[in-house]
This record gives structure tokens, sequence and C-alpha cells, in this order.
């Protein structure tokens, strides 16, 4: 199959953002990309919550998502949107989630993944995030059966290694990994760990990424924010098959699945079950 990555670099604006989405998820597809997987974050990226609470929408309601349907029906492929941010549709949830999508050659939803872990690091005195106040964090692994088995991740999720090793073992043959990866750990982590997740289950990884800084036109007391991008495509033996140069774009990248069975076959980690006891 053949397969798109889209990189974008969005602002905290989603009627801004979307048509440079569009026009890059139509160049992936006029590329002969089936499957497109666009970032985390597709919509927007802001901290500021009460801008989000303004501007964000439950699932149904989301604009971006009723437009995204609409192209991926159009162009007649199917389209992973690596998240939205959204307002949950539980009562008396007062933060959003952060909701990958996957979508059909007719528009319809396949599959849904709310991300399971929440970034909440301390990178320096300077720099700190606590995503977990403001995002609910999902409590299901996802595997999508169409249109080819897809373990759908995000982001902060590539950083622990037994939900990848769940998934592989669920039978997972691509693994869908959409980040607004932090500048500073991407340019330590992205690419080692990105390659280590494939190596590991024997799949291959697509990592569609937000890049650069992010604008923040709404915002009451502007934040700088910086994404690392380097979107990669990862075979299952480890080797990087497509990077994204700097700048919004899109990679597009022919995956032969017979690969996974190759390097299961190998390396058969993925079905080693050896018991053991904490320390």
């Amino acid at each position: 199959m053949t397969a798109g990555l889209v990189q974008l670099s969005v602002g905290d604006d989603p009627a801004a953002n979307l048509p440079v989405t569009q026009q890059l998820v139509a160049e992936a597809a006029g590329q002969g990309a089936s499957l497109v997987v666009t970032p985390e974050c597709t919509n927007l990226i802001s901290g500021d919550r009460s801008w989000q609470s303004e501007i964000l929408r439950p699932e149904a309601e989301d604009e971006t998502l009723q437009a995204l349907r609409r192209q991926a029906s159009d162009l007649g492929i199917w389209l992973l949107i690596g998240s939205l941010a959204l307002k949950s549709d539980d009562p008396g949830e007062t933060r959003f989630v952060n909701r990958s999508l996957l979508v059909d050659p007719s528009g319809g939803i396949s599959a849904r993944y709310d991300k399971i872990h929440m970034f909440d690091v301390t990178i320096s005195e300077t720099e700190s995030f606590r995503e977990s106040s403001a995002y609910r964090p999902g409590s299901h692994a996802v595997l999508a059966d169409k249109p080819v088995r897809i373990g759908m991740t995000v982001c902060y999720d590539l950083r622990f290694p037994h939900l990848y090793r769940l998934l592989g073992q669920a039978g997972a043959e691509i693994l869908s990994i959409p980040a607004a990866f932090n500048d500073t750990t991407g340019a330590a982590h992205w690419h080692v760990l990105l390659r280590a997740r494939a190596i590991e289950t024997g799949s291959f990884v697509l990592a569609p990424a937000q890049c650069g800084l992010h604008e923040a036109a709404h915002a009451a007391r502007p934040r700088e924010r910086r994404s690392y991008g380097h979107s990669l495509a990862v075979s299952p033996w480890g080797d990087v098959l497509a990077e994204a140069e700097d700048g919004p774009g899109v990679r597009v990248v022919k995956l032969d699945l017979n690969a996974v069975r190759k390097a299961r076959f190998r390396i058969p980690a993925i079905r080693t079950n050896q018991p053991f006891e904490a320390p």
C-alpha cells in the first residue's frame, strides 16, 4: 500500500488551519496515497484554556472533522486524522479529549482512539507541560482492522513500549504515532524511539508530526510553542523509509506489508512471553 504523511504547523485558529491541511491531504492523495495520516492536534495547538473552551466542539459538531470526512469521501482514501482537540461528550467532564480518528473512503468513522498517556513533564526550569490538567486520558488501546491492522496511538504514548507490544501481539502491522513532539525532546529522542518501537514489534511506524513555531493569535498571554517536525516512516526492520524536510509538506512512501511477516520471522520477540518475577 502507499501511505502519505502530512506535516503541519498549525496555530490556534481551526478555520485558518483547515485549508492548509486539506491542500496537503489532497497532495498526498494525488501522489497515490491510499492511506493519509495527519499529525496530533490537526485542528489547533493552543495553551490558552479559555480560548480552547470557546472554540472547541464535541466530535459531532467539529467543523474540521466534518470537512475532512467529506474530503476523504471525495478522494476515496483512508484518512487517519492524527488527533483533534475536542470537547468531551461525557456529562460533567470539563476536560477536553485528544482523539485520533480513522475515516474510511466513504467518509465514515472506522475507529477512534483517545490518547492514553498525558504529557506531564518538566523539561527545564522555564519549560513544563501538564496536559492532564486540560485533557482527560483515554483508557482503551485500539487496533483498527481496515485498511490493514493499525495500532492507533498519539505522541507521548511513544514512551510506553508495553502499549506497542500489546498492539503488536494483537496483530498490528502499522503503528500510527502522530505527534506534536516538543522541540527539545524531539531532537534528543524522536528518531531513536520511533525506530525502537518499529524494531521491537516488527511493525511499520507512521509518525506524521507538527513542526515549527505555532501561532497564538487568540491567546490572552501568548506562550511560544515549537514542535520538532521530522515526520518519519520506519520499516519493521528499523530503517527510515521517509523523513520530512522542515516546514509543512507531504511525504509519500510505499509499504510492503510482507516486511512485517519477514521481520517477525527473523526476530520473533513479539511472540515470546517468558514469565519472570518483578524485582
